[in-house]
């Protein structure tokens, strides 16, 4: 779950980060008295879950509480690369005298944490890693040790960082090293980490990203964070019926069983489709090892709710739960879903008493159900069904 710059910079502040101070306002008579309250020059900023506000006029300084309304009603339902400005924050103006970069992420290639760092940072970061890598400093971090203050004065020269700077921003990476594991993150980001006039460092705009997994378990508080109004209804329904799902823009829709297959299964499909007018995946959904008549109902259901979905394949491979079951379950989600169920189904399963399983399909020819006896041939029937 990504969360807003409001979020995170309350995130920030929990944990000792040195923030601005921020008021959130819908409304741009809210965003006057936020104004009003802070005093002084204002920085009215729109909540958007993307980047690239700034040039797309999604933040203007306000000196004035006039100011502050007049921007707030600018802002407010712009449109910023597909994202409709519903939410604003009204923040504390800074006298900025340098700007820097920090973030520290989630190394899925190698198994680690990895802090990215900048002496020369700021809102053009990715131009800067572009033209000028040897300007970003890539240090790894070992999750066992974490950024201690000593690893954070390695990370600060790394980013060059004159000597007089490296006290003053180390012990601030900790803290934000500390927002990450604290949180369970995946991403910690400030762009910028400025330093004002009077000398101190300060989180001017953050980035997180957090875990959806630990927070089910360990950070049931994180659930308030969402956004629910803005959240993919399909994706909601799914979450509710405890799927792992992800909506893509395709039209054959995916059922499988484990992560792996169902990622083999998008590839295949979309392979597949480049014979059939381009015709791709519809979504990622992974039903685990049970494949019962409720799971695959829920299942289908969100699937067929989609309308961009021509057509579904379920490739299934029965190893602990069997063909069987999964059979039953197939035929048992079509009762359930009766005439919902508008949409033709391809077919494969293979593996734990596949035989059997097919049997059962074969007997309930049901008039959207086609079976296929291999990954390749599903694949490509569901492409050839989506694409007429």
């Amino acid at each position: 779950m990504d969360l807003y710059e409001y979020q995170a910079r309350d995130m920030f502040e929990k944990h000792g980060v040195p923030v601005l101070a921020g008021i959130v306002a819908d409304t741009p008579a809210e965003a006057r008295a936020a104004a009003e309250k802070l005093g002084g020059v204002t920085v009215v900023k729109a909540q958007v879950k993307t980047g690239g506000r700034g040039k797309a006029g999604g933040v203007k300084v306000a000196k004035t509480p006039d100011d502050a309304e007049a921007a707030a009603e600018a802002i407010l339902g712009l449109d910023i690369k597909g994202h409709v400005v519903k939410r604003l924050m009204v923040a504390a103006g800074a006298d900025i005298a340098q700007e820097y970069y920090f973030s520290v992420l989630l190394d899925r290639s190698n198994r680690s944490y990895l802090s990215l760092a900048s002496y020369e940072g700021g809102m053009e970061i990715e131009q800067l890693a572009e033209e000028r890598p040897e300007a970003l400093a890539r240090i790894e971090v070992d999750p066992l040790d974490g950024i201690t203050l000593e690893k954070a004065k390695e990370i600060a020269v790394a980013a060059k960082f004159p000597a007089e700077l490296v006290d003053k921003v180390a012990p601030v990476f900790v803290k934000l090293y500390e927002v990450y594991t604290s949180e369970d993150a995946t991403l910690v980001e400030v762009n910028p980490l400025v330093l004002t006039g009077a000398g101190d460092i300060v989180a001017l705009d953050g980035k997180i990203s957090l875990d959806d997994n630990a927070s089910e378990v360990r950070h049931h508080e994180h659930e308030a964070l969402e956004d629910k109004g803005a959240a993919d209804p399909l994706e909601a329904k799914a979450k509710a019926a405890g799927l792992n799902y992800v909506k893509l823009d395709g039209e054959v829709g995916i059922i499988g069983n484990g992560a792996g297959l169902v990622m083999s299964t998008l590839d295949v499909v979309a392979y597949a489709g480049e014979n059939h007018g381009g015709v791709k995946p519809a979504n990622f959904l992974d039903i685990g090892g049970g494949a019962s008549a409720e799971v695959m109902a829920a299942g289908l259901d969100v699937i067929l709710g989609d309308p961009q979905v021509k057509s579904v394949f379920v490739n299934v491979f029965g190893g602990i739960t069997s063909c069987v079951a999964v059979a039953n379950g197939i035929v048992k989600a079509l009762e359930i879903l009766g005439d919902a169920a508008t949409k033709p189904l391809v077919v494969r399963l293979d593996g734990n008493q596949v035989e059997e399983g097919r049997a059962i399909l074969a007997a309930a020819n049901h008039p959207l159900v086609t079976i296929a006896t291999g990954m390749d041939e599903g694949a490509d029937k569901a492409a050839e069904l989506a694409s007429k």
